[in-house]
């Protein structure tokens, strides 16, 4: 039996990253636009080729900002909200700067991953982040505390909100 501010079970866990894939899509599309905007409609060439450096840069600060703050200020996500869970520290307390900053790092190695594509395939090159972030929550489904990876690196965990 679970019980309020227990570990949260697993399937909560992916269910939560189900909706947050969804704000990150949204976040997403919102800094490509202004980033459209702010060069005149020139971030791509007529060949497709990324023509702003800082484009992917500020794409990935923007989305990891969004996590970040969201674990610090509240320990909830979007996604996090109607599965009632909340990360905190293993004693419960809310989550510090320093905390989800390894949390968010360690949680984003497998993108590392996307840089497979001069040596392999578009569709395996895509693949590779997912295959990452599921070994980095294998643990969460045998895990006494239930926690991924990332979260025995920061000393964070999920838990259900009573």
């Amino acid at each position: 039996m679970n019980l309020p501010d227990s570990p949260a079970p697993a399937w909560r866990r992916l269910a939560a990253v189900v909706y947050d894939a969804l704000a990150v899509v949204a976040i997403v599309m919102v800094v490509g636009l202004l980033a459209q905007f702010a060069t005149g409609g020139t971030l791509f060439d007529t060949q497709g080729h990324l023509l702003a450096w800082w484009y992917q840069p500020l794409q990935g600060a923007v989305v990891g900002a969004y996590f970040l703050v969201s674990w610090v200020r509240g320990g909830q996500t979007l996604g996090m909200r109607p599965w009632r869970i909340r990360v905190t520290t293993a004693d419960g307390t809310p989550v510090t700067w320093a905390r989800g900053a390894i949390r968010l790092a360690v949680g984003a190695l497998p993108l590392g991953l996307l840089t497979l594509y001069p040596f392999v395939s578009l569709k395996i090159a895509l693949w590779a982040p997912a295959a990452g972030w599921a070994v980095l929550l294998l643990p969460a489904f045998i895990d006494r505390r239930r926690r991924g990876l990332h979260d025995m690196a920061a000393g964070t965990e999920i838990r259900r909100l009573p």
